[in-house]
């Protein structure tokens, strides 16, 4: 339990800060919804649709790869090689997709707006060359500063926004020569939620300075090649990855073969409710924060693998308990997110509980996956990636003519339990693993059963109050149930531990 309480204690540093202020800046994208109509935000759902696939070839797989060779090579000169090889191709790429911007916003579908692509490269220049920074923090134990550098990129990002998109259009309607307004130009609009990202970005970039400062320009070359050997494969893994998550809405209005207003409409719903659906990727991204270092520094243990499995084991738990809290008030969710504008995104609410298990089953493959990433075959990783990727492909353009964001949330789905199921019999193969599959089933078929009880129940009293109520005793009831089942493992731990002797 010792291992759990560290990786619990850990994932709480990084988690608290970093769900706050991811939160913060997930609520800015909702007010996004409730501020501007579907066909106006869909330009904004392709920007930062692209952006994960661009940030996966720019860092190239170095993040992980500086986790695995910390163990076993020197630091500093392990960060310093990372560091420059980052350096370099992060200018050249930038400058090369600055080059061909036009053509590329074209690509993207928005051939009048390719600025938006320009500062899209910015941000992902910021970003990329504070990667090794925010990782040296994370590897060395350091989550205070991370936490803090996170928690500062989000404020200024949310003030921002609010300023341009709030605040200066009312100063603007008053006073248009107010000092207040220096360099605001009201044409751009919803274009200022990107432009407060790489303001926000760049000056996180600046207030790394002091992990700038330590890194020296001495390169490696005999280690920069032994990492890339590792780390190639992990780009494909990266790419597939964006694949599945982000393609959707990247290639849905090149596939739905609509009037161009509507094709706009679409995605913009599209985008917006996978945006709500995502909720629980937020938490699986902070357990990723604290887990990837810590899968790393247990690998020499004799006990790694029965710890790996109560890891995953309590991972599920709190993954079914968020789905169930999603799914059973669901209404409530999107009539506070949308707003006046709850009648044109809420056409889409069914997909959000088909994309939420989605990503439950893609956090519970990132915790399968340590298995190829422990024994340095990453290239099976690679390969399960790409499996995965040709599903969403063709479920996608097969199924989003047919059947709209639904076809392509069910190809999500088919994807991600691909990848979950195929990942645990490989793994059970090279790296044994004691999870209690079994139990893990349950808990999930379970809470889907508790989610259509639910279904039924509202379809029959169509009461929003009594609903509400009603999911509530539900989802008390869930909870009761795990810790009736769990018991002698929550007796264990801290603080939580006393109530239940």
């Amino acid at each position: 339990m010792g291992n759990i309480k560290k990786l619990a204690g850990q994932t709480l540093w990084y988690g608290v800060p970093t769900i706050a202020s991811r939160f913060l800046g997930y609520i800015l994208t909702i007010f996004l919804f409730r501020w501007y109509k579907p066909e106006t935000t869909a330009a904004i759902t392709q920007i930062y649709s692209a952006i994960p696939f661009l940030n996966i070839l720019f860092t190239y797989g170095l993040e992980t790869s500086y986790f695995r060779f910390a163990q076993t090579k020197n630091k500093k000169q392990l960060y310093d090689t990372l560091n420059i090889s980052l350096l370099v191709s992060t200018v050249l790429f930038a400058i090369v997709l600055l080059f061909f911007s036009d053509a590329l916003a074209v690509a993207l579908d928005m051939p009048d707006k390719p600025q938006y692509f320009r500062w899209m490269v910015y941000i992902l220049l910021f970003d990329t060359l504070s990667t090794l920074p925010f990782a040296r923090l994370r590897q060395e134990g350091r989550p205070k500063r991370f936490a803090f550098l996170k928690v500062m990129n989000v404020l200024i990002y949310v003030f921002l926004v609010f300023y341009w998109l709030k605040i200066c259009p009312g100063i603007h309607k008053n006073n248009p020569d107010s000092i207040l307004l220096i360099g605001y130009n009201p044409s751009i609009g919803i274009g200022y939620a990107i432009i407060a990202n790489v303001v926000a970005s760049a000056i996180t970039l600046l207030l790394l300075f002091r992990e700038w400062k330590s890194f020296s320009f001495k390169f490696d070359g005999k280690l920069w090649a032994e990492v890339l050997r590792y780390s190639y494969p992990l780009i494909i893994v990266g790419l597939g990855g964006m694949i599945n998550e982000m393609l959707s809405r990247l290639v849905y209005t090149r596939v739905l073969d609509r009037p161009y207003l509507e094709e706009q409409q679409q995605l913009g719903i599209f985008g917006a409710n996978y945006k709500l659906a995502i909720l629980i990727t937020m938490f699986i991204q902070v357990f990723k924060m604290a887990a990837e270092p810590f899968f790393f520094s247990q690998s020499a243990d004799k006990n790694a693998p029965r710890t790996y499995a109560r890891v995953t084991k309590f991972f599920v738990i709190a993954c079914s308990i968020m789905w169930l809290g999603i799914v059973l008030n669901l209404d409530r969710i999107m009539r506070l997110a949308y707003g006046k504008n709850y009648a044109a995104y809420s056409q889409g609410a069914h997909i959000i509980p088909i994309l939420a298990m989605g990503s439950v089953l893609l956090g519970i493959y990132y915790n399968l996956s340590v298995w190829y990433k422990l024994t340095n075959r990453t290239w099976t990783g690679a390969w399960i990636t790409i499996a995965g990727a040709a599903i969403t492909l063709v479920l996608n353009i097969w199924w989003i003519p047919l059947f709209g964001y639904s076809g392509s949330a069910w190809a999500t789905f088919i994807c991600y339990a691909f990848m979950m199921v195929i990942s645990y019999v490989l793994g059970q193969k090279h790296y044994r693993i004691p999870y209690a599959w079994k139990k893990l089933l349950a808990y999930l078929v379970i809470s889907l059963l508790i989610f259509l009880l639910h279904q039924w129940v509202s379809g029959l009293v169509q009461q929003p109050v009594i609903n509400f109520i009603i999911g509530v005793v539900l989802l008390c009831a869930y909870l009761l149930f795990i810790v009736k089942v769990e018991q002698k493992e929550f007796v264990k731990m801290p603080g939580v531990g006393r109530f239940l002797k």
